[in-house]
């Protein structure tokens, strides 16, 4: 139940009391230990009279209306609008982040957009929204906010969707993914050094995540790589990487790969060339990843579904319009009968790419 000491902030249950009259925060493997007053490095997270709140409860940095292929989710109700929030703050610290202005506030005044679960699921359902996504910042670190909106959503049958990082511990990642329908988890490396000195977290607890996510509930599941020049795109870390995803969560799980601009702290890095990320969809189709893009740039082929069966085109795509759709009523191959893996519905969305700035 959702304890509200005021309008924006909630009392949360994953923390406890230590030494020097200090509370650590249990959300995710950070463990942050904070002072009266002190709040975590996600700065939404705060220790208040002694007890560890989220301050932004039911404020927004914005909604919108997405292609569900944006998140990205490929295989996920295609096609489809999504209505989109996020807060403010984060967990990680990547150097890289594309969304800083948003993950990176230390402004609550930049949330503008006041919210309930209940009027985000209703706002959804007026704007004929299939789904609603956590995203722009994780939801990790709205854990509360967002396992409200989501059962809210459920209540109307509209699904919930998060994009996040999976920087999560194990009670509370049981919580969220139960009433999680996909998940799209970034998988930003396969190296320890990458997630240390680059994101100030560690690459085992994603992974445990990913393992709990695939094997422990019914959360459809896909990753996306960011593929930054010089940090993460060596063939012999998209071999191990791909290798391991095949070995540890199936061939059915979709990877995508997409491409860095400089921004942030790396603005020194240049842009992701076209080449790396075709050769990293390459890599993960020849270890056995049935189903692998690109993305933040343009290829059809590479945009688009192809049966692991036969080879066919099974959904086109050029961005984030489809112009294809070879599956039947049940995500069947049209040609061969092999099942696509995914959530499907009998005909495709027909939201195209355009994107709606909403207001509730």
């Amino acid at each position: 139940m959702t304890i509200f000491i005021n309008h924006d902030t909630v009392k949360t249950d994953y923390w406890h009391k230590i030494e020097d009259e200090r509370i650590q925060c249990d959300l995710c493997p950070r463990y942050c230990k904070l002072h009266k007053g002190q709040r975590g490095l996600c700065f939404v997270r705060q220790n208040l009279e002694n007890e560890i709140v989220l301050t932004s409860y039911g404020r927004s940095s914005g909604f919108a209306i997405d292609p569900i292929e944006k998140k990205p989710f490929n295989h996920f109700l295609p096609g489809t609008p999504v209505f989109s929030f996020g807060t403010a703050g984060c967990n990680l610290a990547c150097k890289f982040c594309q969304n800083w202005d948003i993950s990176k506030s230390r402004e609550m005044d930049s949330l503008m957009s006041k919210a309930s679960p209940e009027a985000i699921a209703k706002a959804a359902l007026h704007y004929g929204c299939d789904s609603v996504a956590y995203t722009y910042n994780d939801p990790v670190i709205f854990h509360e906010y967002a396992i409200d909106t989501a059962k809210a959503c459920r209540e109307l049958g509209i699904k919930s969707v998060a994009v996040s990082a999976g920087y999560v511990t194990a009670e509370p990642r049981a919580e969220f993914y139960q009433w999680m329908d996909a998940a799209n988890i970034d998988l930003k490396a396969f190296t320890e050094r990458f997630y240390y000195k680059i994101t100030g977290s560690h690459l085992d607890a994603v992974l445990d995540t990913l393992k709990y996510i695939k094997h422990e509930t019914s959360t459809w599941l896909e990753l996306t790589t960011l593929i930054i020049p010089g940090e993460n795109d060596s063939q012999a870390e998209l071999e191990s990487m791909t290798q391991w995803v095949v070995e540890n969560l199936g061939s059915d799980v979709p990877m995508h790969f997409s491409a860095f601009h400089p921004d942030w702290k790396m603005l020194d890095k240049s842009a992701t060339p076209l080449s790396s990320l075709l050769l990293a969809r390459q890599i993960a189709l020849k270890n056995g990843v049935h189903y692998s893009y690109i993305g933040n740039a343009h290829n059809k082929s590479a945009d688009s579904t192809y049966c692991h069966g036969c080879g066919e085109l099974l959904i086109g795509r050029d961005w984030y319009e489809l112009f294809e759709w070879n599956l039947d009523d049940f995500g069947h191959c049209r040609f061969c009968g092999n099942r696509c893996a995914g959530v499907f519905s009998s005909q495709p969305g027909k939201w195209g790419a355009k994107s709606q700035r909403v207001i509730i």
